[in-house]
């Protein structure tokens, strides 16, 4: 049953999420003394993405000291690649000492958000028919939220055990099991190291190898993390040192690909240490350019595909049957246990197909696989949204999180231009989104990921960059500094309209905190 209109809590923002981007969004919008807050999770705490993958041996790919936000830095990371109960450990840390968690509605999944025009508001709707309503929204669902697993013929008839990474089953035993690991992502060639010793046979089915360099990890000394803890700044030396030697990979990336083949030379080195069996070296060498697909870091993984227990399968698969996987070439092999590896909604993200314009048009809908926004952040259509992980966000080689807390300043920036003038609604103008997308576009038309002679997820399905930033880091940063009202559709707020705009009636009794924080803010709340 709905909530009565009169008892439906209404916030000036509600942030869907709580992984990097929502606890870090949250935590800025706090500081700059916004009350009337709600973060709508669909879980049972925060973290996002390193929450829910637990698979053995999740990690980061990105150098601790870079991979955690700017006003947050933890001097006390324990590795140089943190692994994923440090970082979710973080991120807890990090929620509960910026008093997050008090505004976050747990097993919130939410079904869908709709603009109200007339009221000037988001109303948001949970899958078990709550409500609240907020004047901004704010999507930090992240675009590695929801597990992609194929449709392949005859999976629904297995009748072993299924799952995605992201979704692990920790209470299946895998000792001495027959296991069939689908996909040869980041996620896999981190776990299927982990399983290989303990299963009885591992297949790993394999459409496109990656390419593998070394990963160069290592516990952080007690020297280290003494500095970090002492001296002021060393942290942030340490930290600005990662970001600038990452910010040299965008030149073979974007600018000029040739340089991609020292780090196929690397790469193949590295294979060639790790893997004596020429056969299956031979499987392992990718046909397309490093950079077009994401390049992979790994000590182990070469390793453990080398073992006699295990089988790198290249014809891919054509059905799936009750106890067993059948093969293109027709070799079929029995199994009891499916893991996929095989990735995230991304180019499809969650978001574009909740929210929705005051006709009721998704942005999925209005777009498809062509998602176009201005900056990453704002759609035309869509007023008072902004989205977080958003089109052309994503970096290919270095931390998201920086793009994040770039986006983060971008959104603030909009509010306190909202809270300053009395501005009760933004829209991103289509021909300012029209033009930023064009650019984003031709941006990319000579990198590694469009001319690299791979089928990537960084594109749609015709192609097109929808992913990834095509260029350097600083550079967006730069240009979401500051607020850019004259690319957006600008109303006043009118008198009364807020008071209209509100409930009519104190909530229900019981509602706690949302009771408390329903009421309108002074514009003051975010001019900070």
């Amino acid at each position: 049953m709905t909530e009565n209109e009169t008892t439906v809590p209404h916030y000036r923002v509600a942030v869907i999420g709580s992984g990097f981007s929502g606890i870090g969004m949250a935590a800025r919008l706090k500081r700059a003394g916004l009350k009337s807050l709600v973060l709508l999770e669909r879980a049972h705490d925060v973290g996002g993405t390193w929450r829910d993958n637990t698979f053995p041996g999740a990690a980061c790919d990105v150098p601790s000291h870079l991979y955690s936000l700017s006003f947050r830095l933890n001097p006390g990371w324990s590795r140089t690649f943190s692994g994923q109960e440090e970082i979710q450990a973080y991120l807890q840390q990090v929620a509960a000492e910026e008093d997050v968690y008090r505004h976050v509605r747990f097993g919130y999944g939410v079904a869908g958000a709709h603009w109200e025009p007339e009221a000037g508001r988001w109303r948001i709707e949970s899958e078990d028919g709550r409500t609240v309503t907020a004047q901004f929204l704010i999507s930090a669902c992240g675009a590695l939220a929801d597990p992609s697993v194929p449709d392949i013929p005859g999976l629904s008839d297995f009748q072993g055990t299924v799952f995605h990474s992201a979704r692990w089953d920790h209470s299946r035993d895998l000792a001495g099991r027959n296991v069939a690991v689908i996909g040869t992502g980041a996620s896999a060639i981190q776990f299927v190291p982990q399983i290989q010793p303990e299963v009885g046979r591992l297949d790993l089915y394999q459409r496109t190898p990656p390419w593998v360099i070394p990963k160069h990890d290592r516990n952080v000394t007690r020297l280290e993390q003494w500095l970090f803890h002492n001296v002021p700044g060393a942290q942030q030396v340490f930290r600005k040192n990662i970001y600038w030697g990452r910010e040299t990979y965008v030149l073979g990336f974007v600018k000029y690909p040739a340089l991609m083949k020292g780090v196929a030379a690397l790469a193949k080195a590295h294979l060639k240490r790790q893997v004596k069996d020429p056969e299956l070296r031979a499987k392992l060498v990718p046909d397309f350019v490093p950079g077009c697909k994401r390049l992979l870091l790994s000590n182990d993984y070469y390793p453990s595909l080398d073992r006699p227990n295990v089988d790198v399968v290249t014809d891919g698969i054509t059905e799936v049957r009750e106890k067993s996987i059948v093969a293109a070439d027709g070799t079929e092999r029995e199994v009891d246990t499916i893991i996929f590896g095989t990735g995230f909604h991304v180019t499809d993200m969650p978001a574009a197909k909740m929210v929705h314009d005051a006709e009721g048009r998704s942005i999925w809908d209005r777009w498809g696989e062509d998602l176009e926004s201005l900056k990453g952040t704002t759609v035309s259509g869509y007023p008072n949204l902004f989205i977080l992980a958003g089109p052309n966000t994503g970096p290919g080689h270095t931390s998201h999180v920086f793009f994040l807390e770039a986006q983060m300043r971008y959104v603030m920036s909009a509010l306190r231009f909202a809270a300053r003038n009395g501005v009760d609604r933004l829209e991103a103008l289509p021909e300012a989104q029209t033009a930023y997308s064009a650019r984003m576009q031709h941006k990319t038309r000579d990198s590694v990921w469009v001319t690299g002679g791979c089928d990537s997820w960084y594109l749609n399905s015709k192609g097109r960059n929808v992913t990834l930033w095509p260029g350097f880091s600083f550079e967006y940063a730069l240009q979401t500094l500051r607020f850019d009202p004259h690319n957006y559709r600008i109303r006043k707020e009118v008198p009364g309209a807020a008071r209209r705009a509100r409930p009519t009636a104190p909530a229900r009794a019981g509602a706690g905190r949302a009771a408390a924080t329903a009421a309108e803010p002074a514009p003051e709340e975010v001019s900070a």
